[in-house]
C-alpha cells in the first residue's frame, strides 16, 4: 500500500524535525511540525486528522507520555510513533500501554524512520478500510431505525453523510416509513445534536395558526393572542427544523418560508423587527413533490430550495427480511409494555408476514402487531393474531364503490355504539383505505388533515392514559 501521510512531527530540537521532514517529504508525505506540547495540543485540536504522529517523549513544556495520556482519541485517530532518546524499558512499556504503534530511539537512521512511517500509514489506512467495510453492512439498527437490507444500510451511509452539512434535506418517501425517524437521525448524527431538534406538521395545524406556529407571534397580533409566542423556527436556533407534510403548507405562507431560507431572518406575526436565527431545516412529504409543483400546490422556486439533498426511504415490502427484525423488535417492546411473555414469532407468522404487501408500512406493521400482543390468550402468537387485510388501490375502490351502489346495502349494525366510536371507526376505515396516509384520508373524507391529526392525538392520549 502506496500513497502520502499527513504526518504531525513534535520535536522541540529545530534541527532533527527538519531533518525527519526532510526525509519524509522526500518520500511524498505531507508533514507539520510543533515545537512544543501546547503547539501540539492546538495542532491536534483543529480540523486536520494526521495519519502518523512522530511524538518526543522530552519536550519543553510537557511530557511525551502525558501528551498521550491526557489524548485517548490520539492514538485511535493516527499512528503514534514515540521518538526519544531515552530508550529505557519502561518508557517503551508506557508508551505501547497508551496505544503507540512504534517505539523509536535516537538516533534515527533515515531508513529505520522511513520503514516506520510507512508501516505506521499503511496501519493506519487498513484501520480506516475496516471502518468503513463495517459501515457498510452487517448494522441492524441506526438511529432509531431498524433494519439491515442493503435499501436501509444506503439510508444509513445517506445519513451520515448529510449529518454535518447545513443544505437542506428534503425526505421523501410512503406514510410510514419512518421520514421524521430520519430526520431526528440526521440531527442526532450530526453537530447540531446538543441542541433543538423541533419538529412541526404542517398539516395537523390550522391555516391561520401555521405562520404564529413557526414565526411566532406578538401579543395582540390577532383576536386571541393574548401573549408574545416564540415560534418553531426560534425554538430550534442553533438546531434542526423538521418541517413534516410541507406540501400541505398554504401558498402564501411558502412564500414566507422561501424568504426565512433565503434571508436566515425571522418575523414574528404582528412584530416590526426580523431575527436572525440559525437552523438547519429538514423537511418531509409522502406525496411526489414534482406533481405537487406541476398542479401549483408547491411553488416551484421553494422545493428547489428544500431539496438541496433528497433523501428517499423505501417502502416496507421493498425491505426483505427487514420486516420481521421489526415484528421481533415491536413484539419485545410490547410485551413489556403489556406485561406479558411471548414465545419468538414461530416460522409460519414470520412468512405470513413477509408475504403482506404492507401498505401503511412500518406504521401498519406496528399496529398490527400491538394488536396481535393486546388481544393474544396465550403465550405463542399465531397467523390468526395477524388478520392482515389489504387496502385496495383507488381504481379498485371506486370500482367496488360502483358495485355497491348497484346491490343492496349492508346493515350496518351500530348497537353499543357511541357516536364517537362510530366517528372513530370511520376515520380508521379511511386511514386504511388511504394506506395510512392522514392528507388522502381527509381528502375521502371531506375535512381537513389537521382534524384527523388532532382527533387521532385525542384517542391516543386516551389510551395513554387508560393504560
Amino acid at each position: 500500500m502506496t500513497g502520502s501521510a499527513r504526518v504531525l512531527i513534535i520535536e522541540d530540537a529545530a534541527s532533527l524535525a527538519m531533518s525527519y521532514a526532510a526525509q519524509l517529504e522526500a518520500s511524498g508525505h505531507e508533514v507539520t511540525i510543533a515545537a512544543t506540547g501546547a503547539a501540539a495540543r492546538a495542532r491536534l485540536a483543529g480540523d486536520v486528522v494526521y495519519d502518523v504522529v512522530l511524538l518526543d517523549l522530552q519536550l519543553p513544556d510537557a511530557d511525551g507520555l502525558e501528551l498521550l495520556a491526557e489524548s485517548p482519541d490520539l492514538a485511535s485517530n493516527s499512528s503514534v510513533i514515540v521518538v526519544t532518546a531515552d530508550g529505557s524499558i519502561n518508557r517503551a512499556i508506557g508508551a505501547m500501554r497508551l496505544g503507540a504503534y512504534d517505539f523509536l530511539v535516537k538516533p534515527l537512521a533515515p531508513e529505520r524512520l522511513a520503514t516506520s512511517v510507512r508501516n505506521a500509514f499503511e496501519r493506519r489506512s487498513l484501520a480506516q478500510e475496516v471502518v468503513a467495510v463495517r459501515s457498510l453492512t452487517g448494522r441492524d439498527r441506526f438511529q432509531g431505525f431498524i433494519g439491515a437490507s442493503h435499501l436501509m444500510q444506503a439510508v444509513y451511509r445517506a445519513i451520515e453523510n448529510v449529518a454535518d452539512s447545513k443544505a437542506t434535506v428534503f425526505i421523501g418517501g410512503e406514510s410510514g416509513t419512518g421520514k421524521e425517524v430520519a430526520a431526528e437521525a440526521i440531527h442526532r448524527a450530526g453537530r447540531r445534536r446538543e441542541r433543538a431538534f423541533v419538529a412541526l406538521n404542517c398539516g395537523a395545524i390550522p391555516e391561520n395558526l401555521l405562520e404564529s406556529e413557526l414565526f411566532g407571534h406578538v401579543r395582540g397580533a390577532f383576536t386571541g393572542a393574548t401573549e408574545n409566542r416564540t415560534g418553531a423556527a426560534r425554538e430550534a436556533d442553533g438546531g434542526t427544523l423538521f418541517l413534516d407534510e410541507i406540501c400541505e403548507m398554504p401558498l402564501q405562507l411558502q412564500v414566507k418560508l422561501l424568504r426565512f431560507l433565503q434571508s436566515g431572518m425571522v418575523q414574528p406575526v404582528g412584530g416590526g423587527r426580523a431575527e436572525p436565527v440559525d437552523v438547519r431545516i429538514l423537511c418531509a412529504t409522502n406525496r411526489d413533490p414534482a406533481r405537487e409543483v406541476a398542479e401549483g400546490r408547491l411553488r416551484e422556486d421553494l422545493f428547489y430550495r428544500l431539496a438541496v439533498i433528497p433523501l428517499d426511504l423505501p417502502p416496507l415490502r421493498d425491505r426483505g427480511d427487514d420486516i420481521v427484525l421489526i415484528a421481533d423488535a415491536f413484539l419485545q417492546r410490547f410485551a413489556s409494555e403489556e406485561g406479558k411473555v411471548f414465545a419468538p414469532l414461530s416460522p409460519e407468522v414470520r412468512t405470513h408476514l413477509l408475504r403482506h404487501r404492507w401498505p401503511g408500512n412500518v406504521r401498519q406493521l406496528q399496529n398490527a402487531v400491538r394488536r396481535a400482543v393486546v388481544m393474544a390468550t396465550g403465550n405463542e402468537l399465531s397467523v390468526g393474531d395477524f388478520p392482515l387485510v389489504e387496502a385496495p388501490p383507488a381504481s379498485a375502490g371506486l370500482a367496488a364503490s360502483s358495485a355497491a351502489q348497484a346491490a343492496a346495502p349492508t346493515a350496518v349494525d351500530f348497537s353499543g355504539l357511541t357516536l364517537d366510536m362510530i366517528e372513530r371507526l370511520a376515520i380508521e376505515d379511511a386511514i386504511s383505505r388511504a394506506g395510512g396516509s392522514l392528507p388522502n384520508a381527509a381528502r375521502q373524507l371531506g375535512v381537513s388533515p389537521s382534524t384527523l391529526y388532532r382527533k387521532r392525538e385525542r384517542w391516543l392520549g386516551a389510551a395513554d392514559t387508560a393504560a
